[in-house]
């Protein structure tokens, strides 16, 4: 269905290197999904868009090699032929639906546009067939759907909407950007069986890009791993993950091993923060005639940390876990309950009192480059909280050049610009400033959750060296139940705003109480294969000897 060969993507000059794809070669068999794994960086993304020939061509281009689509070379079609190709002999499904989706048109007629500007004229036939595609692919009420702009639906209605969308003409070649990166675990393995489903039924190629072995193990027939635009492994996805020949695709899946171990708190003392009975509500209203009623987002919440501990709040998308880190914080006012740091109730306090108390409490933003003011240097973004609260200029800016070595980047950092950054140094920085008020409290709002396996384990890291350095108390928000694991002491379980488990994080792992824990761990990816393959041979899976690049 798709064969690439010895393709080079040159990258302009004064980037860190000379080609985004070095001699790339692969070739997909009609029916066969195969996933492309690799770190951000590694040329997964752009290899898409090239066979895409969606390339900024006077940036990124093929300078060398060929892209043959079911016996067509379409290394250098015409836009015109690339426009008829798209939607009819292939798809895309991007990595964030939202920024790919027109914000001010209704999903309906935004999927309509497809079979529009590719000749089906009948409004009626148009509407049927949208209709259609929405039921295959699972959404409530396609009607009510179809009439929906993207912000009303929630992130798994979205990706389940550009899937129908990039379905709609019957592809024959699918091509998935880390469909379900964003995504919590139980919404991911619901897309993830819907695209193996979908893929089975029409007996479509799939590309997947993902960073995730997990996935790999769920949903791939073969495997190919790149590292810095290179394919360095290739082969099935039961010899790699058993036996994997390169020690970079090693180093991938002891990441993945590594977060499922947790260490135990050994911390002593009071609490440094106590949450109760802490509700909010939101007004919602339905017509333009009726009252608004309110929608409860979080109910009877209760936590306590000490210094030097990890809590895990965990849940699927909805389940009240950021709006119970913004209450914590005050970035939002909670309509009911007490949080208590120092013997004195945070949510009383107001003016002066409320400035001085905000520095103990800090967040971590889950947007690392939405979070950080693009016009600002780093230096100037990591020392604004410290200038705020008194501190002089000069002062803050020295504390902000010695908090990015703590963050493990280099002090000539601070005289850059947030997007010469990658994503994890974008967090690191986001970290930095965090800390720059030396808070006793850490609120990381799913700070890892779009970062690969290798750079969430280099933040995690990171935590855990600040948490044993500095004795913060850190509240960890996420949907990822392997990352909750390595880095929690303990884990809350929160569904529809309420608290359904809370226990130590092993016995929590090894002998969950509620069905819906269980359906959480349940609905990891790759979880089943792990425990097939039994410790043994997930040891020797991360041990192999090291040997030559293998290539396609």
């Amino acid at each position: 269905m798709l064969e690439v060969q010895g393709l080079f993507v040159p990258l302009p000059l004064g980037s860190d290197r000379k080609y985004a794809l070095e001699n790339v070669s692969l070739s997909l068999p009609h029916g066969q999904l195969t996933c492309i794994v690799g770190e951000s960086g590694s040329g997964k993304s752009t290899l898409a868009r090239a066979v895409m020939g969606l390339l900024p061509l006077q940036r990124l281009g093929v300078s060398e090699g060929s892209i043959v689509l079911d016996g067509e070379d379409i290394t250098h079609a015409s836009t015109r032929r690339m426009r008829e190709l798209r939607g009819n002999a292939m798809s895309m499904i991007f990595q964030e639906p939202m920024s790919a989706m027109n914000p001010v048109m209704r999903v309906g007629v935004q999927t309509d546009e497809v079979l529009r500007y590719h000749g089906v004229k009948s409004k009626t036939e148009r509407r049927s067939r949208v209709l259609a595609a929405f039921a295959d692919v699972n959404l409530p009420h396609p009607e009510e759907t179809y009439q929906k702009y993207p912000h009303q639906l929630s992130g798994g209605q979205r990706q389940r909407v550009m899937i129908a969308m990039a379905l709609l003409l019957g592809p024959k070649l699918l091509i998935a950007d880390e469909p379900t990166t964003a995504l919590d675990v139980t919404t991911q393995m619901k897309i993830l069986r819907l695209l193996k489903q979908q893929q089975q039924q029409k007996n479509m190629s799939m590309l997947f890009v993902t960073h995730d072995f997990g996935v790999v193990a769920e949903i791939a027939d073969t495997v190919i791993v790149m590292r810095h635009g290179r394919v360095v492994e290739h082969g099935s996805t039961a010899a790699v993950l058993a036996a994997p020949r390169h020690e970079y695709t090693r180093s991938l899946l002891r990441d993945l091993k590594d977060q499922e171990k947790s260490q135990p708190f050994s911390g002593m003392g009071k609490p440094v923060l106590t949450a109760t009975g802490l509700c909010k509500s939101y007004p919602v209203r339905k017509g333009f005639s009726l009252r608004p009623q309110q929608r409860v987002a979080l109910a009877d919440f209760n936590l306590e940390i000490r210094p030097g501990e990890t809590i895990a709040v965990v849940g699927e998308s909805g389940s009240g876990k950021s709006t119970a880190a913004r209450c914590l914080c005050r970035l939002i006012e909670p309509n009911d309950g007490n949080v208590t740091i120092a013997n004195e109730n945070f949510l009383e306090l107001s003016g002066k009192s409320l400035r001085r108390f905000r520095s103990r409490v800090q967040m971590i933003f889950q947007d690392p480059y939405a979070s950080l003011n693009p016009r600002t240097s780093v230096g100037a973004i990591i020392s604004e909280p410290a200038v705020a609260h008194g501190v002089p200029r000069v002062e803050a800016s020295e504390n902000a050049r010695r908090l990015l070595k703590t963050v493990g980047l280099d002090s000539g950092a601070a005289n850059r610009l947030p997007h010469e950054f990658s994503g994890g140094q974008r967090q690191r920085i986001g970290i930095a400033r965090a800390l720059s008020l030396q808070p006793d409290i850490l609120i990381a709002d799913e700070a890892v959750s779009a970062l690969d396996v290798s750079t969430q384990a280099q933040i995690i890291k990171l935590l855990q060296d600040l948490r044993s350095k500095f004795k913060i108390a850190i509240i960890f928000i996420t949907h990822d139940l392997r990352v909750a694991r390595k880095i929690a002491d303990k884990i809350v379980v929160m569904k529809a705003g309420e608290i359904v488990e809370f226990g130590d994080a092993q016995e929590l792992f090894d002998r969950p109480k509620h069905p819906y824990t269980r359906e959480l761990l349940a609905s990891v990816p790759g979880r089943e294969w792990w425990a097939r393959q039994g410790a043994g041979a997930a040891e020797r899976a991360v041990q192999q000897p090291a040997e030559r690049n293998i290539s396609c």
